[in-house]
């Protein structure tokens, strides 16, 4: 389609065609499935032939809405991809979403240039001080939300705990935890332990913040140990162990893959687990939870591996169908505006060591 659709009726998504190694074509196959198999709502956006030829490809010509954008981000894109790119795939669907339009996006692309893009078209939600990236990490028993996994390298105190609210209300959506455990990053359990950042954050945190479930430390062992729901970090810190985690799980399956061809006996009890080596190949892969969710703007911006997949697309999709249908949005505003008063509350009271929330 060459204009773009009517003001949304229920949740529709945005689907950046043009964002990620494999795009268009596997991205456009993961929104086909998202829609077929899912019943998601999309609308891809990016260059419309290269879109409708791959829609031919699937047998899809008809089904899906496109939005025409004459530019894409490319893989180096950085902080200034907002500014320099403003007819680009993402930037057309940040526009369309805040006019009410769609609800969410979806982009393989870029890292950089889909925060970039969307801090600036997007806009930050009332009250946010910056917005934090979040992933699922493979836990045990149940998965655990990482934030800030590389949006906002250098934090304060007060961001770190507006991050805590931001992966209270994802966990409650996304993981269906009602009362979400939060630990602060850092590097030991006792309160005192840490930098000036996390010690600053965690007497914030441990101030009985309404809404905020706050259970002390955490220590990088403890990332896969599945002792909290959310865990608070900076986005440089974050960054740093979600690419360790990543490195760590490639190795950890390359292992076992050799491990099972090794020999013949190898291989018979390998078929004999093939279920349950297919149930953990499938829980450390990073495709099955969707990627990355952008939080704290005016619109849900999900953020899909950039080697994904349709299945990983499809995953991302459907993610971010059920984020905007659970009010991820109206959750996180309830909550900056619950600290922001426990903030105030406090300065009132004499705590002159409070700093400024913004």
């Amino acid at each position: 389609m060459s204009r773009p659709p009517g003001p949304a009726e229920g949740t529709r998504i945005m689907v950046d065609a043009m964002g990620g190694d494999n795009a268009p074509d596997e991205v456009v196959a993961g929104a086909v499935a998202a829609a077929r198999e899912h019943g998601v709502r999309v609308i891809l956006v990016g260059q419309a032939r290269r879109i409708r030829e791959a829609l031919a490809a699937q047998e899809a010509l008809g089904e899906i809405p496109i939005v025409h954008a004459e530019d894409a981000l490319t893989k180096d894109e950085g902080a200034l991809a907002g500014l320099r790119r403003p007819r680009s795939s993402v930037a057309v669907a940040c526009r369309l979403i805040r006019r009410g339009h769609a609800s969410a996006l979806v982009s393989a692309g870029s890292t950089g240039g889909v925060v970039a893009t969307s801090r600036l078209r997007l806009r930050g939600q009332p009250g946010v001080i910056r917005p934090a990236i979040a992933v699922v990490l493979p836990t045990r028993p149940r998965p655990t939300v990482l934030l800030d996994a590389g949006a906002t390298a250098d934090a304060k105190p007060e961001m770190l705990v507006q991050f805590a609210t931001l992966g209270t209300a994802y966990a409650r959506i996304r993981l269906g935890v009602e009362s979400p455990r939060v630990g602060l990053l850092t590097i030991g359990e006792e309160s005192g332990k840490g930098n000036k950042l996390t010690r600053r954050a965690h007497e914030l945190l441990a101030g009985d913040m309404e809404g905020i479930d706050f259970a002390g430390n955490v220590e990088g062992g403890d990332l896969l140990a599945g002792k909290v729901d959310v865990v608070v970090t900076d986005g440089f810190t974050g960054n740093v162990a979600l690419k360790t985690i990543e490195g760590t799980v490639r190795l950890v399956v390359g292992e076992m893959r050799e491990a099972v061809t090794a020999s013949r006996t190898a291989k018979v009890g390998a078929l004999l687990q093939r279920r349950r080596l297919r149930q953990l190949r499938d829980r450390l892969n990073p495709e099955t939870y969707g990627g990355g969710v952008l939080l704290g703007l005016n619109g849900t911006v999900v953020i899909a591996h950039g080697a994904s997949r349709a299945a990983g697309i499809a995953a991302a999709c459907v993610l971010a169908r059920d984020l905007a249908d659970g009010r991820i949005i109206e959750q996180i505003g309830e909550g900056i505006v619950a600290t922001r008063s426990h903030w105030f509350i406090r300065r009132s009271h004499g705590d002159s060591d409070a700093e400024e929330p913004c």
